[in-house]
């Protein structure tokens, strides 16, 4: 089954453990095929040995202690490193709050103060990994995350069943979403407002279209080598995507942020080939990347 999914060319293959607390993970599924603890801790082992190597790791924050969850998060990327040469590509962090027929208990639900801290220690401790954050949690409080070093979010989510169908009646996919979604931001609105902040949006997947994945990512992650890429290529599709889809305010904003992105390039070789490409892309020219 895993190499089926490496030969249809899939990115990165995520699965969270949920909890790495064997007797809460017991107390959680109680039958079906997901229920051994050990066939899911395992999961990523065998991906990569049937050639997946770029994976993606997660627990659900709110059904055991939330700092043992963080060490066990740690401690299944150094395993991933020390038998693969590869650690997760991502790690996702979500909690629990507002769920369909939730029925869990709060004991070990995670304040907002906590979700911070644990977030900054992720990063501290795995530097190198993306970090996603999903709409789950409130604006604000993603406002705030995003500045700790998450590397992912998504916008304007739903997570109704048909809910990106145009032809669906609204009615229709009322109370189908499994929990709540507290930042309802369109895409268009978070952009705006990362550009505010003079942050680039990126929708890169050059990584995964040049096949630098697993330990070819890692050579150029791990030392931080990848921002030699990760830049330009943002720079990129925050261009096509200013091109193709913004309006006139937004369209201003991106280009002035680029514009202030491409001068601090100090690599003078970089930065004329960046600026090329940009008028390449105005030109009508997609998918350019190095």
């Amino acid at each position: 089954g895993y190499k089926k999914v490496k030969e249809a060319g899939i990115g990165t293959y995520q699965i969270f453990q949920e909890t790495y607390h064997p007797d809460a993970y017991k107390m959680y599924h109680l039958g079906g095929k997901k229920a051994s603890f050990e066939n899911r801790l395992i999961a990523l082992d065998k991906a990569q040995e049937a050639g997946l190597d770029d994976v993606g790791i997660g627990v659900l924050f709110g059904l055991y202690d939330w700092r043992y969850e963080v060490l066990a998060l740690v401690r299944h990327t150094c395993h991933l490193e020390a038998c693969y040469n590869v650690g997760p590509h991502t790690i996702s962090f979500p909690r629990i709050k507002d769920a369909s027929g939730l029925e869990v208990g709060s004991k070990y639900f995670v304040s907002d103060e906590d979700f911070a801290k644990l977030v900054a220690i992720l990063r501290l401790a795995v530097p190198y990994t993306g970090m996603i954050l999903t709409a789950r949690e409130p604006e604000a409080l993603r406002d705030e995350i995003i500045q700790y070093g998450v590397s992912q979010i998504d916008g304007g989510t739903k997570i109704e069943i048909g809910a990106y169908s145009r032809t669906l009646n609204e009615d229709q996919n009322l109370n189908r979403g499994q929990f709540k979604i507290n930042d309802e931001r369109s895409l268009s609105e978070i952009i705006n407002e990362l550009l505010d902040k003079e942050m680039i949006p990126s929708f890169c997947t050059a990584c995964y279209r040049l096949g630098r994945t697993g330990e070819h990512f890692m050579e150029f992650s791990v030392p931080g080598f990848i921002k030699k890429y990760c830049t330009p290529n943002a720079t990129l599709t925050l261009a096509e995507y200013i091109t193709d889809y913004a309006d006139e305010a937004t369209a201003e904003k991106g280009w002035k942020v680029i514009q202030k992105t491409v001068d601090e390039i100090e690599n003078k070789k970089l930065k004329v080939s960046l600026e090329k490409r940009l008028e390449r892309v105005k030109a009508g020219e997609r998918d350019l990347n190095y």
